[in-house]
């Protein structure tokens, strides 16, 4: 079988770009509290949009973003946003700049009062992968409505439960692929 030939998940079947991402990204867990930021950050600029929109602005994004570094990020002002503004790589949205400006603040106040993100996150879950049934794609749950609150709590935006669910199945925290995909 040749690696085009795999059985995926039917949302990767359909675009080259989605099965690489699909095959080495969604749905593995990420333990790192930076990653997990930035793929919340991502998840948030593609509410409204398809996936492939953001995946395929994702260099721009972490270009526009200083790399994601949330420490660099809680420092943009006005300038930047207006920068941002006129960067055709990314969505151009200013409210979710400014929720990714203000979710590297709240990101950085819980560091700064011990919290770690990623023990943060996982322990919504039990520390390990909910396994989903694999004959259907919720798009929320009770975990990624306790999540959703727990994150506007600390001062988190674009964190409803419905994007914080998608983000924890591209972060591994959920594992919903298909009955069939070689990576259930």
């Amino acid at each position: 079988m040749t690696e085009a030939d795999r059985p995926r998940c039917r949302w990767a079947q359909t675009d080259a770009l989605l099965a690489a991402y699909h095959d080495r990204e969604w749905g593995v867990p990420e333990h790192e509290s930076r990653a997990l930021w930035e793929k919340l950050m991502l998840d948030g600029f593609q509410a409204g949009l398809a996936w492939i929109t953001i995946l395929r602005k994702r260099d721009a994004f972490r270009a526009a973003f200083a790399g994601f570094d949330p420490d660099r990020v809680a420092r943009f002002d006005e300038q930047d946003v207006a920068r941002l503004m006129g960067d055709a790589g990314i969505v151009r949205s200013r409210a979710k700049i400014a929720a990714t400006i203000g979710n590297a603040r709240a990101y950085c106040a819980m560091r700064t009062q011990g919290e770690d993100f990623a023990r943060f996150v996982w322990g919504f879950v039990g520390d390990r992968p909910i396994l989903g049934d694999g004959t259907k794609m919720l798009t929320r749950s009770a975990e990624s409505e306790a999540l959703s609150a727990a994150l506007k709590q600390r001062g988190f935006s674009f964190v409803g439960p419905v994007i914080v669910y998608a983000w924890m199945q591209a972060c591994g925290l959920v594992n919903d692929h298909d009955a069939h995909c070689f990576r259930r």
